[in-house]
């Protein structure tokens, strides 16, 4: 049996995790149909919409990987959040338009406006993109339970990824949305909390960039066009295009409530987003005068705050503090996961069981499937998870797959009534497909060496080196040419939407 190495912080966390099972068992009753299960019976008044948003964008990808860019590069990684943040303004410009379109999935939206071939081609897409982002949500909550309580990682992550799975079966959106307000809420006292404590400390955010090493210090040190592009594009692509957030605009109870909750969101991220960094510079900073050690894993500075720089900043005070930070890892980690991993369940239910095997398939058989479909994919991420050891990284290629090959299609659809089934099915093709091809050999001597040692040279080997700005482009050059080059469609199809 493994001892328990942190007993305050174990104790906030079993409290919290008790209370989520707790919420998630009396939702549990509610649950009759597929919308009771997917949308939480559309149902979600403007506040609640507004936390599980929050909840749901700021996960891993922001406590752990764009913290370990802010360990990694100090004041510079405090532009990571502006791709989440301008696409959060196009998102507001159409929530009010997907709850009027009333469906479960973005691919209701994509085969309305493009076919079937649409809808399968992006449900492949959704499904393989997300499992990796649940993967690396597992890998984050074991590393509190490695710290806590000793034990292996590979246990670790086997023990949160059960969790997952059974909390997200238990009441799918019903328990998702209503406890994510909670986590919204935790994140905010958690952060801000350790934040206050550790400014003093350090002598505020220009003692801590004063510590870092030359090219940390100011915001636009480090970036070249291409690099911040790589970091910031594939979080834009994701953001306005994502499942998670179409399927939580379909919940809301009305089209002024998702249109409020947008609103809310921006809000949510810009400020979210920034103090998460804020923090991560601040426990940089703190590593660099000396007053605390340095991590094992760089995507583990603020955890490793919360354990080691917290109390010793603040005695007492900083162990409570700590363990509210710990909590509201856990809570960033459980709110993430369990949303990216019932979205790809709806799809695989609604988009290719519901749609081409059993339409007419009872309200009751849906939930029944729904549950077994994300006990499924949650071990088929937790398979993921033992596969690579990084967050940033991961998160930006998962994000690229996702964004290049969805995205595109579906402001087609809403933005571009030239776009045709064909242009869209190359589309989303084209950029999974580049993606891909990209990670995996754009980094190979042969291709970032095309042209040489020169300037050019050097250029081209940082565009390729991020593989949005290859797969992007192509995946819009598909979408336009074949688009074009094929019968336009007819006012009917092209304004369903």
């Amino acid at each position: 049996m493994p001892e328990i190495q942190h007993p305050l912080h174990a104790a906030f966390l079993a409290v919290y995790l008790f209370a989520l099972v707790a919420v998630g068992a009396m939702k549990a009753g509610k649950i009759k149909t597929q919308e009771d299960f997917s949308l939480a019976g559309r149902g979600l008044p403007g506040y609640v919409l507004v936390g599980t948003l929050l909840a749901t964008w700021i996960g891993t990808g922001s406590i752990f990987g764009n913290a370990e860019k802010g360990y990694g590069l100090g004041a510079p990684a405090l532009l990571i959040p502006l791709g989440s943040i301008v696409g959060m303004l196009l998102i507001i410009a159409i929530a009010g338009r997907i709850r009027r379109f009333g469906q479960f999935t973005i691919q209701d939206i994509l085969e309305a406006r493009f076919g079937p071939a649409a809808r399968v081609l992006a449900t492949v897409a959704l499904v393989g993109a997300y499992l990796v982002i649940v993967s690396y949500q597992y890998r984050a909550g074991a590393s509190a339970l490695t710290s806590i309580f000793g034990m292996e990682p590979v246990l670790a992550t086997s023990l949160i990824a059960a969790f997952v799975i059974a909390y997200t079966a238990l009441a799918g959106m019903f328990s998702v949305a209503y406890t994510d307000v909670a986590n919204g809420v935790m994140m905010i006292i958690g952060i801000f909390f350790a934040i206050a404590l550790l400014w003093g400390n350090v002598g505020g955010y220009e003692g801590a960039v004063a510590a870092l090493p030359e090219g940390s210090r100011e915001i636009g040190d480090h970036w070249t066009w291409p690099v911040l592009l790589g970091a910031t594009l594939p979080a834009f692509l994701l953001i306005v295009g994502d499942a998670n957030v179409y399927q939580r605009f379909f919940s809301a109870k009305d089209i002024g409530s998702a249109k409020r909750a947008a609103l809310g969101m921006l809000v949510g991220v810009v400020v979210l987003e920034t103090a998460i960094i804020l923090l991560a510079i601040l426990a940089t900073g703190m590593v660099a005068q000396g007053g605390m050690s340095a991590p094992e894993n760089p995507g583990y500075i603020v955890i490793h705050a919360a354990f080691e720089g917290l109390p010793e900043v603040a005695g007492t005070l900083g162990t409570i503090v700590g363990a509210m930070l710990v909590a509201t890892v856990m809570a960033v980690v459980v709110s993430t996961a369990d949303s990216f991993l019932l979205a790809p369940s709806t799809s695989l239910v609604r988009d290719v069981y519901q749609r081409f095997i059993n339409p007419d398939v009872s309200g009751a058989a849906v939930v029944r499937l729904g549950r077994i479909l994300v006990v499924v994919t949650g071990l088929v991420a937790l398979a993921l998870a033992f596969s690579s050891d990084e967050f940033f990284s991961v998160a930006i290629f998962a994000y690229t797959i996702y964004g290049c090959a969805i995205t595109p299609a579906l402001f087609a659809a809403f933005f571009w009534r030239r776009a045709t089934s064909q242009g869209a099915v190359a589309s989303i093709v084209t950029g999974v497909t580049v993606a891909i091809l990209m990670k995996v050999f754009g980094g190979t001597e042969s291709v970032a060496g095309a042209f040489g040692d020169g300037a050019l040279g050097e250029l081209w080997g940082q565009i390729v080196g991020e593989p949005v700005l290859i797969a992007f482009p192509l995946s819009l050059l598909a979408l336009v040419g074949v688009s074009l080059a094929t019968p336009a469609p007819s006012e009917e199809a092209a304004s369903v939407i």
